[in-house]
């Protein structure tokens, strides 16, 4: 074979091996890729860990969002409709029942530890309403009421009584003004443990309850009929 004729060949067979595919095995081209894919050029522009979350998240309120709104009655529209409803229905409950966990102190529910006339009641509660602090004007109008009926004889003194004991105790020789003194009591109940807040009117009414108290006349019982005779 000829000089030429030799790098003729040599030259047809690098360019038949040229055209022949490289076979590389599955596994090693996968790590390959892989290695290749984990280079920090690759992840420039990738949300960091908590947007990452984010979007999690208000991917899978979406899909609840959606779920429900499909399972509604009006589909989206009906969805808000129902939420809406019982946004009203909590808040609702939640003025008429107040604050959750209401207790009821055991010792000196109504009364504090020093004790003063109903008049010393009667100045507070003034002092307080003068101030716009209607929750302690009704609290301190209320005592005013349960002193004022104990200091004429119509309740026993009575350490830890609370303000619905009492209405309930001064309403049999009083049934006229019964129900207005369990309404004072639910409004000392409702500002003390409730977390309520009174206003003007309400502190009115306890004070006029009050003042018709002070010129009411009992109701005798047999006993005490007998007695006077």
């Amino acid at each position: 074979m000829s000089g030429a004729g030799g790098t003729t060949a040599a030259r047809l067979l690098i360019h038949a091996s040229s055209d022949i595919p490289v076979d590389t095995p599955r596994v090693p081209a996968r790590e390959a890729a892989k290695h290749e894919l984990s280079k920090p050029m690759y992840h420039e522009n990738d949300p960091n860990l908590l947007q990452r979350g984010l979007d999690r998240l208000w991917a899978w309120i979406g899909d609840l969002l959606n779920t429900a709104s499909g399972a509604a009655p009006g589909g989206p529209l009906g969805l808000v409709v129902l939420v809406l409803v019982v946004i009203g229905l909590v808040a609702a409950l939640w003025w008429r029942l107040g604050t959750p966990h209401r207790t009821v102190r055991s010792a000196d529910a109504l009364f504090d530890n020093s004790p003063r006339s109903a008049a010393e009641h009667r100045t507070a509660a003034e002092a307080h309403a003068a101030a716009h602090c209607w929750n302690e004007a009704v609290q301190e109008r209320m005592r005013a009421i349960v002193r004022s009926l104990e200091e004429r004889a119509l309740l026993d003194p009575r350490p830890g009584r609370t303000a619905d004991e009492a209405a309930a105790e001064a309403g049999r020789p009083l049934p006229a003004h019964a129900t207005r003194l369990h309404a004072a009591a639910r409004e000392f109940d409702d500002v003390t443990y409730g977390g309520r807040t009174a206003d003007q009117q309400a502190y009115l009414d306890v004070r006029a309850l009050d003042l018709d108290l002070e010129t009411a006349k009992p109701l005798l019982t047999a006993a005490a009929q007998g007695a006077a005779e």
